[in-house]
């Protein structure tokens, strides 16, 4: 699978620097990606967005996490798949931006659950599957914030 091209992310007046030294390889996002326990997902159904925290797992480049269909983020995902989705930490930040979808493929459900049992003793089969489709991620270490500060555009 090839890596997502870094670029400097558009944000005027916070010094970023121009050139392309130490830009994160996309490497800084799987990691962390991967390692995570608690991610924060932004969802929105109209104009007042909801922040929560999910369980998930980072698999193929794609984040899935499972919730049921009547609760608060379940509705907004229904009436609009546009998330944004971040760790927990300001200092090693990763924010990933994209679409959610529905996961219904039998034999990735069940890869899915013994990666989600092994990370959590449950099973992600509880409520319905979905994934993020990544558009765009950004990343940025904050001890170097200026030097750091790396956008991906995956769609």
């Amino acid at each position: 699978m090839t890596q997502p091209k870094a670029t400097r992310p558009y944000m005027p007046g916070y010094g970023i620097a121009r050139d392309e030294a130490g830009l994160l390889p996309w490497s800084y996002v799987e990691e962390r990606m991967g390692a995570a326990r608690n991610y924060w997902l932004i969802t929105a159904a109209e104009n007042r967005p909801h922040a929560a925290p999910v369980w998930g797992v980072w698999h193929k480049r794609n984040f899935y996490f499972s919730s049921g269909t009547s609760s608060r983020k379940g509705r907004n995902l229904a009436a609009n798949p546009s998330v944004t989705l971040h760790l927990e930490s300001g200092d090693e930040v990763v924010i990933l931006e994209g679409q959610i979808e529905t996961v219904a493929e039998p034999d990735l459900l069940q890869e899915l659950d013994q990666a989600y049992q092994q990370k959590y003793q449950v099973s992600i089969l509880g409520g319905q599957v979905y994934t993020l489709r990544v558009e765009q991620a950004f990343a940025w270490r904050e001890q170097d914030f200026p030097r750091t500060a790396t956008r991906w555009t995956l769609r």
